[in-house]
């Protein structure tokens, strides 16, 4: 696979950051990145500030909608564009809960007009990876597994417009022939995620003294996947994988999300000490349980391991010491999210 210009949606997001840090970083990528975002409420350009003085010539940023056809358009004009890894989403399920239109709006209209740009491309066209979610496939018992032929069961308006949009995807290669790769991953977690994810904002809190909000009674349970490990099956994905196929990423760690809580506590407790000698899982306090809150997640890859010989690198609790030790170490990135000032940094350099 040669792909001269890769056009990555939603890359000042969390993932999406990381991953272009990631491939920038590879030898068997020689190419350039356009950087197409929006910058929402978590989209942060100064997640990459530094990169294109470490890769010059090989990084563009162009802040525009996915939402818009004739800008996106007109980027992939403008930039020879031959390739998309399409991270961009409204993905906080509580906001979906709240909004449901913006999640129709971008995470399927905007689809469809990436979709629709690259198979106007024709031949010249080289690959379209779409990143979807394990949570388009509902929730499971004590047991099972999601593979990539379990059903579609969505239960919040996020994962249904992700569900539409792997829909989508997957119609356009059948269709049109597009190519096109997908994958779906269980929770990340690492640096640059935003504060109000429960990793991030559980260890804020309790470095801060503030009561530790656990929904329900705690026993919700996710497959966690640390950011780099999806970056790299990704990667992997994309140069290897078999066209018009899924491949469903985890991380092989289930975890109640209580267990997370108390081992965030625990760890700053270690590095931290202690708030006033006591412990940091006094903090903890249940709150009601959201609406379709799923009871548990896992993620079964055993397609990404044996066609593509790929298994996460880290345990839960080498990234997670990572994780929380990246946000210690970075309180002024972390400030200027939660003080705003990120936004009127954005408006300086990009205008409102």
């Amino acid at each position: 696979m040669n792909i001269r210009n890769l056009m990555v949606t939603g890359g000042c997001g969390f993932i999406g950051s990381n991953f272009i840090r990631y491939l920038l970083d590879q030898e068997d990528f020689t190419g350039r990145i356009v950087n197409v975002d929006k910058i929402t409420y978590a989209g942060n350009p100064e997640n990459l500030v530094d990169i294109p003085a470490r890769h010059p010539g090989r990084y563009v940023f162009e802040r525009a909608d996915i939402c818009h056809f004739d800008t996106l358009k007109e980027i992939f004009r403008k930039h020879e564009i031959d390739g998309i890894c399409h991270f961009a989403a409204e993905s906080h399920v509580d906001r979906s809960i709240k909004r449901p239109g913006a999640f129709v709006e971008t995470n399927i209209l905007g689809t469809y007009h990436l979709l629709e740009i690259a198979r106007a491309a024709g031949d010249r066209f080289v690959l379209f990876h779409h990143i979807s979610t394990d949570e388009v496939y509902g929730s499971l018992g004590k047991r099972g597994l999601f593979r990539e032929t379990t059903p579609y069961r969505p239960s919040s308006p996020y994962s249904a417009s992700k569900a539409a949009s792997d829909h989508l995807v997957r119609a356009y290669c059948k269709t049109f022939g597009l190519p096109v790769t997908l994958s779906n991953c269980s929770n990340n977690y690492g640096p640059y995620q935003f504060p109000e994810k429960l990793i991030p904002l559980i260890t804020l809190y309790a470095l801060e003294g503030k009561a530790l909000p656990v929904y329900g009674d705690g026993k919700n349970v996710r497959d966690w996947l640390y950011v780099e490990d999806h970056c790299k099956a990704i990667w992997r994905i994309m140069k290897a994988g078999r066209r018009g196929q899924t491949y469903n990423i985890g991380g092989n760690m289930e975890m109640e999300n209580i267990s997370i809580v108390e081992m965030i506590c625990d760890i700053l407790d270690e590095t931290a000490g202690t708030l006033r000698g006591e412990p940091r899982r006094r903090l903890i306090t249940f709150v009601k349980d959201r609406p379709g809150h799923d009871r548990r997640y896992a993620i079964d890859f055993t397609k990404l391991r044996k066609e593509l010989d790929w298994t996460p690198a880290e345990s839960f609790r080498t990234g997670l010491e990572k994780t929380v030790h990246w946000y210690l170490d970075n309180q002024g990135w972390i400030e200027r999210i939660r003080t705003g000032e990120y936004q009127k940094w954005i408006q300086e350099q990009y205008g409102s």
